[in-house]
């Protein structure tokens, strides 16, 4: 009997859930066909089949893992596109935290090890997914400066609050996959609350932001 439309889909979804536990545990370089196929109750022919090759499936793994985690945390944090800027930045920055936080955000776990030992095969599927959300702190950290503001201090101000976000990327992760590297750091993991953690770094932000609309508005009188 020939498989279903439906058989298909179902073998597709198992093989792309299993490539997100997979890569986003081993990594690419550690990950293989077979693991990822007995995981998935399917065979290499059809993981080749429906993805061509491992290359194929680690980009559409990663993609899936954004997607799901964008899903569960919208990249607003629920916060009204009418509300103040200081509060639409604060949704943003919660967001990112609470995706890098949950175990499930394995977009996040296949970062780290693509970090350690990388291929490049996640800079195109990154750069279309990641962009949109990019631009969209891009240009409320424009709004935030006012409009005085030069592009390049728009993208130092636009640096520094992901760079607040993400180095909990690093830490969280390498306390989840490596922790015997975390247990020897001179500065162990700092385990706050997301909320707290969402706080400090908006007040953080807001004073840097605002220290630096005060030099632009000095000097463009």
């Amino acid at each position: 009997m020939k498989s279903t439309k439906k058989q298909e889909r179902d073998t597709q979804s198992r093989l792309l859930d299993s490539a997100c536990e997979v890569f986003a545990r081993k990594g690419y370089r550690d990950a293989t066909l077979a693991e990822i196929c007995e995981r998935a109750g399917a065979n290499i022919a059809a993981a080749n089949y429906y993805f061509r090759d491992k290359e194929t499936l680690y980009a559409q793994a990663w993609r899936l893992s954004f997607q799901r985690s964008l899903e569960t945390y919208p990249a607003s944090g629920g916060v009204s596109p009418d509300a103040p800027p200081e509060e639409r930045l604060r949704g943003r920055i919660l967001s990112i935290l609470q995706r890098v936080h949950d175990p499930k955000s394995y977009e996040f776990d296949i970062i780290y090890n693509e970090l350690l030992h990388p291929t490049g095969l996640l800079a195109e599927v990154m750069r279309e997914s990641v962009e949109p959300i990019r631009h969209g702190l891009f240009t409320l950290t424009q709004e935030l400066l006012g409009e005085h503001a030069t592009d390049t201090q728009i993208q130092l101000c636009h640096m520094s609050i992901r760079s607040q976000c993400f180095d909990l990327i690093l830490r969280k992760r390498r306390q989840k996959l490596h922790p015997e590297i975390e247990a020897n750091s001179i500065h162990p993991y700092l385990d706050v609350d997301i909320e707290t953690l969402a706080g400090h770094i908006l007040n953080f932000c807001l004073a840097g932001i605002r220290e630096m609309r005060m030099q632009i508005h000095r000097k463009t009188g």
